[in-house]
This record gives C-alpha cells, structure tokens and sequence, in this order.
C-alpha cells in the first residue's frame, strides 16, 4: 500500500472527519497546515456574528451589555475552563497574551518579596521573554532575567532548569509547547521543581490550548495565559485569556486598575476597589464582536472532546514524522520536534538550508499545483501544524510529498531570499 493510499484509508477510519464540514473552506482551498498560528473560520463563527452584529449590536443596541455582553468575559472562560483543566471560575478572557502575562508576572514578583530572579528558557517565544526583560528593568536593577539554555535547540531538561531555579527565585515563565520546535513540558513534574524552592509557574499555553489536554488544576498550576486565534480558531487577533488558581487569586494584585475590574464599575467611585475573583484582572471594556467569535469554536471543541482532538493529533504528527522520513531526510530536511509523543505538541518542525524558499514555494506554487500553507521560523524551521478538527492524513501526506518535489527540483530557486513582512 502507498503512502497515499494508507492516507486515505486513515481519513476514512477518522472518527473526527465529520467536523472538517463544519470549517469554511474557499473555493481553491489550500492545505492548511498553519492552524498553530491562525486557525481556520468555523462555519458557525459567520452565522453567530451575523446575529450578534444585526441582533444584538444593530437591534438591542446599548441593551445588549445587560443581555450577555457585560458578562461574556467570564462566561467563555467557563466555557473555556475544562479545556485546559481549570475550574470555572479560575479562567477569565481579556486583553492580549502579551498583556495578560505581563498583569500575572507583576502579581507573581509582588507576592515573592525579597526575590530577584525570574527563569525561562532560550526556547520561549521573544515577546514572554521581552515582557520579563521590561519588568525586571521596572522593577529595579537588583532583578534579573536568567535564560535556561538548550543543549539542542529544540528540547530543555529538567536538571538545566533545576539548575537555574533557587531560594532567589520568584517566577519561572516557559511555553508549555515551544513555539519553534513543538517540545512539550511536563507542567505538574515543572511545577512541582519550582515550588520545592518556592518559586511561582507561569505557563504560557498559546501552543497548547485546543491542541492538547492541558490539566491546570491537576498539575497544581499557578498561573497561565495564551491566545484564542490559533487551535481555538477564534479569529485573527482574538482577545486572549488568562488563569489564575483559585489560592492565587486573593493575593496576587494585578498592575493595570481598569473599570471592568472594579468591584462596582457602574458605580463610578473615584477610589478604585478591585472585583473579588477572576474579574480582578480585567482591565477596560471589551471588544464584543471578537469576543462573541470565539464562542462557536469553543463549543466544537467541546464536541470533539480534548482527549480524541489529542489521540488524532498523536496519530498525525507520527503519519508526519514517518513520511518525512521517507521522503525528505534523504534530501537534507532533518526534524527539529522530540520524536516521542509525550514530549510534542501538534507542530513539526521541519528544518532545511533553503526552509524560507521551499515555504515560499509551497505557499506560492508553480503551474496548477495546489498550495500547501505552513509557515517559516528564523533561520531554518517549517513548522507544520497538525489542527485535528480540519486536518486530513490525506492533507498531511500531499504536504510532505509538495516538499519532496520543490527540494528535488530545486524549485525553491525561483523564490527571493528576501523575507516577507510576514513569514
């Protein structure tokens, strides 16, 4: 049986395949292979705006903050709750990713007085490590950010954190899935090395949520944040949320007092009083109609259930792994994911010399080939992203066999080197 033919047969046995109808695709739809970075649109999303839009915004007008909207925060971090393992009222949308990190680190570095060390690792995402850089810059110059080092580019071990983290220690900051390589931390063994020296855990999850099972509580979890636009599928630059534990949330203060976070905003006291819980971390008013749209594609992830999203996942990136083998290792491309399954999340990253042009090459094809859309990571990442509610095998094994054909005939050469705004 080709490699092909075992695609198919694997699409067909799918018990997921039912939900790929219920994504918008265009007519001339590529294979899209980039849901780690944005997601695609459910069908439903368009429907619900349509009604949130003519309904609430265009009919109810004003009305509508006491019919759903004042609340809507809270209510899809509920909803979003239980996906990454949280309690419902440990969860709360808002903001950006870069925002909400940066409100849970000041809190964090507030309620360790005396300690002047925040860890996180070479592997971690710039801008988690830009907002701790500025932190520490504002908090004076006795803290510092010290960066665990990976040995391969790709993966950390738990004895170079260990080594990093001590009684001076007050936050540790990592990417529970890395964004370049996919490696992926075990939260509650991290966790657990943190707080025998008595130091806080912030996760970031924006490469986790709605790929994974993420299991917050379980895992004894502190702190966490990520975004909605990538295996949530809430849409371009869709508001971020944030988790803090339900032990954390009297203590730790938030930096950025905003009406929405005060305990009576319609009240208009000028001598602000913080919200009791999760509200706490609000800040100003939200933008509903992003909000609203991350709505229907929470409610398809909980169709599918996190534990059947992650069996598919694993079975994909695996199909992945064994046709790049196949095909592409004997042309130069080596993987930059851990190969076992407990230690990836939904990416693989393929690396190559040319990766920036055979991308290029894959996004843009020559003649009537169909386009294949995954990204490029500085200096020489693919990354391939596995989204299991949309993504075929059949999808997974033409993507491998396009890279295959653009290496061999060096059709990559017809690509500038020169990179986009964007990659």
């Amino acid at each position: 049986m080709n490699r092909y033919q075992q695609a198919l047969d694997l699409d067909a046995q799918d018990p997921l395949k039912h939900l790929q109808s219920r994504f918008f695709f265009g007519c001339d739809a590529p294979i899209y292979l980039d849901g780690n970075s944005l997601g695609m649109l459910p069908r439903d999303t368009v429907s619900h705006l349509q009604q949130v839009i003519t309904r609430q915004w265009g009919e109810r007008l004003i009305r509508s903050w006491n019919e759903g909207w004042y609340e809507l925060s809270a209510r899809l971090g509920s909803l979003l709750a239980p996906l990454i393992g949280a309690g419902e009222d440990e969860v709360i949308f808002s903001d950006s990713t870069t925002v909400n990190l940066y409100k849970l680190a000041f809190g964090a570095l507030q309620i360790r007085p005396g300690r002047k060390k925040i860890v996180t690792d070479d592997l971690n995402f710039p801008t988690d490590i830009y907002i701790l850089e500025g932190l520490a810059r504002q908090m004076g110059r006795e803290y510092r950010v010290e960066l665990a080092g990976s040995r391969d580019g790709m993966t950390m071990d738990e004895q170079t954190l260990d080594s990093l983290i001590d009684t001076d220690t007050a936050l540790v900051l990592l990417s529970h899935t890395a964004f370049k390589s996919g490696f992926l931390y075990d939260m509650e063994s991290v966790t657990e090395l943190a707080r025998r020296k008595g130091a806080l855990v912030l996760w970031d999850l924006s490469h986790s949520a709605g790929a994974l099972p993420v299991r917050l509580n379980d895992a004894g979890a502190d702190l966490a944040a990520g975004c909605s636009y990538k295996y949530l599928n809430g849409g371009p630059g869709a508001p971020a949320f944030l988790y803090v534990s339900s032990a954390l949330q009297q203590q730790l203060p938030s930096p950025i007092w905003g009406w929405f976070s005060e305990a009576d905003p319609f009240g208009f006291s000028l001598s602000y009083r913080p919200a009791a819980g999760i509200r706490k971390f609000l800040t100003g008013t939200p933008p509903v109609l992003s909000l609203s749209a991350v709505e229907p594609a929470l409610k398809l992830l909980h169709e599918a259930g996190m534990d059947a999203i992650r069996t598919k996942s694993l079975k994909q990136t695996q199909f992945l792994l064994d046709t790049a083998d196949e095909l592409l290792v004997r042309l130069g491309c080596t993987v930059g994911t851990p190969r076992e399954a407990h230690r990836r999340g939904s990416h693989i990253s393929l690396r190559h010399p040319e990766a920036y042009r055979i991308c290029r090459a894959l996004i843009n094809p020559a003649g009537d080939r169909q386009a294949v859309i995954p990204d490029f990571r500085e200096s020489d990442t693919i990354r391939f992203g596995i989204a299991p509610l949309y993504t075929r095998f059949s999808d997974v094994c033409r993507a491998m066999e396009r890279t295959a054909e653009i290496i061999s005939t060096e059709e990559f050469a017809r690509h500038s080197l020169d990179r986009d705004g964007v990659t």
